[in-house]
């Protein structure tokens, strides 16, 4: 938070574009789902939130309209933006979908990744690597985003790197509550070391079989919470 507070303070002297503060208010909303701290039907709180980041409401307002876009708000005609309840059945049909294209990407970056790309995934993986060591979740989740995004931008596909933020911000919703399961979060690097090993030799079967498989066993980690929760 201190260092979006900063970036939108920038200095004394002169006031922030809009259009560069609008993605770090998306982020900050982002983060708060995803931490947790905003739930599914929860009102934004424009007024507040505005007050908080210190900004006008005008780039929450189109920070909100984006992640409405993206699917993680919803709006109501003169209530303003809550954050979007989706279904179980519908997380895991995100999962699934998810897990062909995240496949696909694997595939198409092992043909043509480069050392500084491998370097740039390397470094995700050991930062998680310290942050799952100590369980702070706050620090390995936002890593995770990433390693993901990386993943599939190294894949140079226009289409897919469209298509998978979406479903990505969707499960903004659910996939944070998986990796709390003990142990989970090294598991899961554990799943990414693997993944930028089959690239950094140019294996794009395996890199993509491995891919399909971590985010089916995100899918299965998120159904055991499920299941705990019932219990």
């Amino acid at each position: 938070m201190a260092e979006i507070m900063s970036e939108l303070a920038g200095p004394a002297s002169r006031t922030p574009r809009k259009a560069s503060v609008v993605p770090l208010v998306q982020q900050e909303i982002e983060r708060q789902i995803a931490s947790g701290e905003l739930v599914g039907g929860t009102r934004i709180n424009e007024s507040a939130l505005a007050l908080k980041l210190g900004v006008s409401r005008g780039p929450i307002r189109e920070a909100c309209r984006t992640l409405e876009q993206l699917g993680l708000l919803r709006s109501e005609l003169n209530r303003g933006f809550f954050v979007r309840e989706i279904s179980t059945k519908e997380a895991i049909d995100i999962y699934e979908v998810r897990a062909g294209l995240f496949a696909t990407a694997g595939r198409l970056a092992a043909q043509i990744i480069n050392a500084q790309q491998i370097a740039v995934l390397d470094d995700l993986v050991t930062r998680m690597d310290t942050a799952a060591a100590t369980s702070d979740i706050a620090a390995f989740y936002p890593l995770n985003n990433e390693i993901h995004r990386r993943l599939v931008e190294f894949s140079d596909n226009s289409k897919l790197i469209q298509l998978f933020p979406t479903l990505e911000a969707e499960l903004h919703l659910f996939r944070r509550r998986g990796l709390i399961l003990p142990g989970s979060m090294q598991v899961s690097n554990d799943e990414h070391r693997s993944i930028v090993d089959a690239l950094r030799h140019g294996d794009g079967n395996t890199a993509g079989r491995l891919m399909e498989r971590h985010i089916m066993a995100g899918k299965a980690r998120f159904i055991r919470t499920l299941s705990q929760q019932t219990a």
